[in-house]
């Protein structure tokens, strides 16, 4: 078990015992040897008190405390091995040659420990020189050539003590670098650590189901919320089925829906999509939800994964239906009146001599107002029906925009804005004129509604590559991108215009847009705050 684990893994006491077992070993088979082979040199003094000092300097690398002593103490135990090594070189000289060789223990110990590396390196090569030169200083032999012979030892004893110092430097560097790199990751881990703790923490309080999947369509996280949704669409007889086989349901409730359509395979297809309405569950437990995804990329810029949201909107749909139905029967209750109102009016209109010129002026007013209630109640019911019926037939499309300029004439001059034209003597396609002039009027109505302080309106019209466009262009108030992006949304109106006296109900575009594209064609707008707006149409000739 000792020798398993890493030497630094080890207390202090342990690891001077460790030190000093290779010459503590060394010493008890130099003892049997001479106990076997030259027992005589047992009974010379100074090899006995090699043999007992270094029994001691083993019991006191046990017994002694080391880690409550000043750190680089327990190297006195290697200096005294040194001293001791001296006594058995003079006692076992005339029997076991060699003994001074394990000297060189001691010397590794000293500059292996990497404490005062200079300091070791001196006392590799002074420890082993006073091994030799000692005893002829004490026998009293000082010939030059007794002092020189001996040399070549503590030499190459030093030369092993730099080698070694060199080595433990070297390795004392690389330790301190990998300490510092195991801080830098500990500190890294723990900050990770802390940010996974709250990401964790958010995602489980967010009211959104939140689901992450790989590349390869797993899922790697879920949160609480999310779980509630996936629970909500599991069949009742199927514990852990696959997409294919979940209750995912279009916006009607009942039809299935497909399986490349689903959010979830939709998301690991890499498919960036926003607020795709589904219907989760069935019976009274159904639920609406929208679905967004945005897919995730590795550092080539490969797919890697994508992240789903789900956020419950079955109150907002309910509502919506609400009041739309409500919209609807408002709508068909003030049809009938309004109806009969208008034909009575103009019953008496009709009549000449039944009215003086005062009162049939008022009759006018009343006929103009109840006309725009009508259309407004006949845009309300499309708009609930969501269906256009068009007649197409060839229409002169630059007469159209004639005629819907002149209209708007008159009320250019009272805003003081100039309107203009831009278009050709006759432009021929194949449209439902009402619809198409319901569209212009909508359009250039609006330029010269939302520029108050006047301004140029220009319409044009143009054929290119067998589509009709028509363009208008105002000076007026002009939206930013997020009413743009809400423009043709039924009841918008934009923020500068709410709080304006500016009248309308945001319907004029919707209905706009729905005849277009009852077309086969497209409307754009452009804008910027305070510069304008243009909106064009395209249209197949």
């Amino acid at each position: 078990m000792v020798f398993r684990r890493s030497f630094h893994e080890h207390t202090l006491r342990m690891r001077v015992v460790l030190s000093q077992l290779p010459l503590s070993v060394c010493v008890c088979i130099s003892a049997v040897l001479v106990w076997l082979y030259f027992p005589a040199t047992l009974e010379n003094p100074l090899f006995l008190i090699f043999l007992l000092s270094q029994a001691l300097l083993l019991a006191l690398c046990i017994m002694v405390p080391w880690h409550r002593l000043p750190f680089a103490s327990f190297l006195t135990i290697p200096i005294l091995d040194m001293v001791s090594i001296g006594f058995g070189r003079e006692g076992a000289v005339e029997s076991i040659t060699g003994i001074s060789v394990l000297v060189v223990l001691p010397v590794i110990w000293l500059c292996a420990s990497g404490l005062y590396p200079k300091l070791a390196i001196v006392l590799s090569f002074l420890g082993p020189l006073g091994i030799v030169w000692v005893p002829l200083f004490v026998r009293g032999t000082l010939s030059e050539q007794d002092f020189t012979k001996p040399l070549l030892f503590p030499i190459l004893i030093l030369g092993i003590g730099v080698s070694v110092s060199v080595l433990t430097l070297s390795m004392v560097r690389q330790q301190r670098a990998l300490e510092l790199k195991d801080e830098a990751l500990k500190e890294a881990l723990d900050v990770s650590t802390k940010q996974e703790r709250l990401l964790n923490t958010v995602m489980e309080t967010l009211p959104l189901g939140v689901v992450a999947v790989d590349g390869d369509g797993h899922d790697i996280l879920m949160n609480r919320r999310q779980r509630q949704t996936h629970a909500l669409a599991t069949p009742p007889d199927n514990d852990d089925p696959n997409e294919s086989q979940l209750l995912i349901f279009e916006s009607d409730r009942t039809t299935p829906l497909a399986v490349d359509r689903r959010p979830v395979r939709r998301a690991v297809l890499g498919e960036r999509f926003t607020d795709q309405l589904v219907w989760l569950g069935s019976g009274a437990d159904q639920r609406a939800f929208t679905a967004s995804a945005r897919p995730m990329v590795d550092d080539a810029g490969k797919f890697a994964g994508s992240v789903v949201v789900f956020s419950d909107v079955t109150d907002l749909v309910n509502a919506l239906a609400a009041k739309d139905d409500f919209v609807a029967n408002v709508s068909h209750e003030f049809r009938t009146p309004l109806t009969s109102i208008l034909g009575y009016v103009e019953l008496i209109l009709d009549d000449p001599d039944a009215l003086d010129a005062r009162a049939r002026k008022q009759l006018d007013i009343v006929r103009r107002n109840a006309e725009r209630l009508l259309t407004l109640v006949s845009d309300l019911l499309v708009v609930r029906s969501g269906q256009i019926v068009i007649q197409p037939h060839a229409v002169d499309v630059a007469e159209l925009v004639r005629g819907s300029v002149n209209s708007a004439e008159p009320r250019a001059a009272k805003a003081g804005i100039r309107l203009s034209m831009d278009i050709p003597e006759a432009l021929e396609a194949h449209v439902d004129s009402s619809r198409i002039a319901q569209v212009l009027d909508n359009l250039v109505s609006n330029a010269i509604k939302y520029s108050p302080d006047g301004g140029n309106v220009e319409v044009a019209a143009w054929e290119d590559q067998d589509f009709v466009f028509c363009r208008v262009t105002d000076t007026g108030m002009g939206m930013n991108e997020e009413e743009q992006a809400e423009a043709f949304t039924k009841f918008f109106r934009a923020g500068g215009v709410r709080n304006s006296t500016i009248p309308g109900v945001g319907l004029g575009l919707p209905i706009s847009k729905a005849i277009v594209e009852a077309h086969g064609g497209t409307i754009m707008v452009a804008s910027e705050p305070g510069q304008g707006t243009t909106f064009t149409v395209k249209i197949p000739a």
